[in-house]
């Protein structure tokens, strides 16, 4: 009961903090109960003049209510069946950006992740560059093994942090359930697996060995490109709490000034950034799903630099056929290609026709060939294409929608170099090399031998599958002779649903008793 009650307090100053915002001025009322019209209604009397002026309303309420939110907001950004492809828009604007914590707070934090003193970890240890809602992050220097001085980048938690996500965590799960009990469209939703998602990824996010490794994998997959690196990793200096590496002497993309001073060739840069992170999700599929230009950096040597992977995206090798044949598609003009990819995935069911499939895609692909380069978003493709695709059952792929809001970025900050990028011309050579390479004759030879693996591997399976079977078969012949047996938890669930059920039924007795009661007293 009191943890209900928190809970309760909690979102209640959120919906405060989203009236006040002018949140409620997004809901459509149409369709919703009277009451749930009226409250709206009154929520929108106390909204604060102005709410909303010149930016994001729910970004700005997000923001007020703290780092959970403001990853919350980040997370259902990603997520347009949940949200509504109009909210999903409204928080692409949100920037993860909270005040800095005090140093001796970050020097102890150290102190604890390494168990002794700050100065026998870094010789130098300077105040806080950047803060976000988990970390910030630190200029320090250390002394190598040849006695040498070196700046690294040191990023630390936020005290408490892992307390206030837990806590707001526990509220969000709480009108999870509340909504999924109560509400047909909210087990429709799956809230309880959207908020369990967010969950995962929090945690991951909060351990920086977690990060470190993502790092790395990164770095193994790009040792061979010629014009993308990430920073070294300071294995030694790195723990759950703490993470050291290398300090980039670079550029920022959102210092242009500076990068034209230097005599970048800025369009160049700007394909750089395309064909990067087309070649990492195609490619490698591990990409940085946070490119924004405050996480871009360019090196003297011209190299570009990302940092900050706390937060990645991974496409299996279906959803990088899938995504190559897409591009490859619109690029050729085989709209009839793209369609049928749909259906070799199994993304829309088979009882759609492809011909009328092809014809929907035709639709968005045509008025795209017909602008000039500047005009025409790969971003904006796949998010028509996603739009599309709802009208034929096509269930929402996760993975394909944070790549989708990381190429909004990645373009964003190519046009900002490049105006007149020409997005075809400059995915097209990536696309064809993935195309020829894995869909071409070595291709098939590799996916023929993989086969052969495969089948190997099953061979070696099937005297375990065998087992299996006969234990099923052996349940299945007790619960024809015996009858299903429920668990006492599954028994607990039955009741109390049936309960639910039936407890407007016993509330109208109940009042039928009490009216009879008192009409047999007054004839009395």
């Amino acid at each position: 009961m009191i943890s209900t009650a928190a809970h309760l307090v909690r979102l209640t100053r959120a919906g405060f903090v989203f009236a006040r915002e002018g949140v409620l001025g997004m809901v459509d009322t149409r369709g919703l109960p009277l009451a749930a019209v009226w409250a709206i209604s009154l929520g929108r009397m106390i909204e604060r003049r102005g709410a909303g002026d010149g930016t994001s309303r729910l970004g700005a309420a997000l923001t007020r209510l703290g780092p959970t939110y403001v990853k919350l907001g980040q997370f259902l950004a990603t997520r347009p069946d949940v949200v509504g492809p109009h909210i999903a828009r409204d928080l692409e604007v949100l920037q993860d950006k909270m005040p800095p914590f005090g140093q001796k707070e970050a020097e102890a934090v150290v102190a604890k992740a390494f168990e002794k003193p700050l100065a026998t970890v870094y010789e130098s240890f300077g105040p806080s560059v950047a803060a976000a809602s988990i970390a910030q992050v630190h200029r320090a220097e250390i002394i190598t093994p040849e006695g040498e001085r070196k700046a690294v980048a040191v990023k630390i938690a936020r005290p408490g942090i892992e307390r206030r996500f837990r806590v707001d965590l526990d509220a969000f799960y709480f009108a999870a359930r509340t909504a999924e009990r109560f509400s047909v469209e909210g087990r429709r939703l799956r809230l309880i697996e959207v908020v369990n998602t967010l969950d995962r990824s929090v945690r991951l996010e909060m351990d920086f060995r977690l990060e470190a490794a993502a790092l790395s994998e990164m770095a193994e997959n790009t040792r061979e490109d010629a014009d993308f690196r990430v920073p070294g990793i300071d294995w030694d200096r790195t723990a759950r709490d703490v993470l050291t590496l290398e300090w980039i002497d670079g550029t920022s993309l959102k210092d242009r000034t500076t990068l034209e001073a230097k005599g970048f060739d800025l369009p160049a840069l700007g394909r750089s950034i395309i064909q990067n992170f087309l070649r990492h999700a195609l490619r490698d599929g591990f990409f940085h799903a946070d490119m924004h230009p405050g996480n871009l950096f360019v090196d003297d040597d011209g190299h570009l630099v990302a940092v900050d992977f706390g937060i990645m995206g991974r496409l299996g090798t279906k959803e990088r056929r899938f995504l190559a044949e897409i591009l490859f598609g619109f690029i050729t003009r085989d709209y009839h290609r793209v369609a049928q990819v749909h259906f070799d995935a199994g993304y829309v069911p088979r009882h759609h026709s492809v011909d009328a499939f092809a014809q929907a895609i035709r639709a968005i692909g045509e008025p795209i060939h017909n602008r000039t380069a500047e005009d025409i978003s790969m971003a904006k493709l796949l998010t028509l294409l996603f739009e599309v695709t709802g009208l034929f059952d096509m269930r929402t792929r996760p993975e394909l929608i944070l790549l989708q809001k990381t190429m909004v970025v990645v373009e964003g900050v190519a046009r900002s170099l490049d105006p007149k990028l020409d997005m075809w011309k400059t995915s097209d050579p990536v696309v064809r090399e993935w195309i020829s390479r894995n869909l071409g004759p070595i291709g098939m030879l590799e996916g023929a031998t993989q086969g052969v693996g495969e089948i190997g591997r099953f061979l070696a399976d099937v005297p375990s599958l065998l087992t299996r079977t006969g234990m099923l078969l052996e349940q299945m012949d007790e619960i024809t002779r015996d009858g299903l047996v429920l668990s006492p938890d599954t028994i607990e669930r039955i009741g109390a649903a049936e309960a639910r059920r039936n407890r407007p039924t016993a509330v109208a007795l109940w009042v039928i008793a009490a009216l009879l009661v008192t009409i047999t007293w007054v004839l009395i």
